[in-house]
């Protein structure tokens, strides 16, 4: 199986361009972030702290995650539930930040990730894909983007779904996240020191796609 990982900030559109690059391939799009969304999302529902990491660990036993394809469309499916539409708010990107800084909660989703790679050709995107889930992935690409172009992006999908945010609160949660993903202590976000850097800053949703694939064609030159 061929393995592509891609890594990068919030808001790199990391999601969108990783699902249509896959999509185009013929491989399975997962979408690791949502999985660690996820598990933030059930903490928040249950009341407990996301400051204090002896609350966080003590949900895991009482979390089954499982990810199913429909269409070709990734759904989480949490404890029987379909959350996909519940963990994308600003609230959970922020707790899916905290939790994912949980050396157990990695561990907890560990397996399941490595477990899809092994079974399918896929592309799997998140922090720390290439330098901690998927070391030996055949494509490591570090996506990224400036921070207020990140910003622009998350608000405009926000205010298209019809949520009350202004840009500059929208800005600061972006940069919390890249701070927060980028000094925790376990797995920080880093691009591996074999991975191919993709600047999305200012280009399209297409040109990003076509520079993945290139990117992907030219590490694996019998994908036609």
């Amino acid at each position: 199986m061929i393995a592509v990982a891609i890594d990068g900030p919030a808001g790199a559109g990391k999601s969108t361009i990783a699902k249509t690059a896959a999509k185009r391939l013929g491989f399975i799009y997962v979408d690791t972030g949502a999985l660690y969304r996820s598990i933030g999302y059930y903490v928040i529902k249950q009341g407990k702290s996301l400051e204090i990491k002896e609350d966080i660990v003590s949900c895991l036993s009482s979390i089954d995650i499982e990810i199913e394809f429909v269409d070709n469309e990734q759904h989480v499916i949490l404890n029987g539930e379909d959350v996909n539409a519940s963990i994308r708010t600003p609230e959970v990107s922020i707790a899916a930040s905290k939790v994912s800084a949980v050396p157990e909660v990695r561990e907890f989703l560990l397996g399941l990730q490595r477990d899809f790679a092994k079974k399918y050709n896929c592309i799997m995107d998140g922090r720390d894909i290439g330098t901690v889930v998927l070391p030996n992935a055949e494509v490591k690409i570090f996506l990224t983007a400036s921070c207020e172009e990140r910003a622009n992006r998350r608000y405009k999908e926000l205010i298209e779904k019809g949520e009350q945010v202004n840009y500059e609160d929208v800005l600061t949660d972006i940069q919390k996240r890249d701070y927060n993903d980028s000094h925790r202590e376990i797995a920080p976000m880093k691009p591996a020191e074999d991975s191919v850097l993709v600047d999305s800053t200012g280009q399209s949703i297409e040109q990003n796609v076509q520079a993945v694939i290139d990117v992907i064609k030219a590490k694996v030159p019998e994908i036609k």
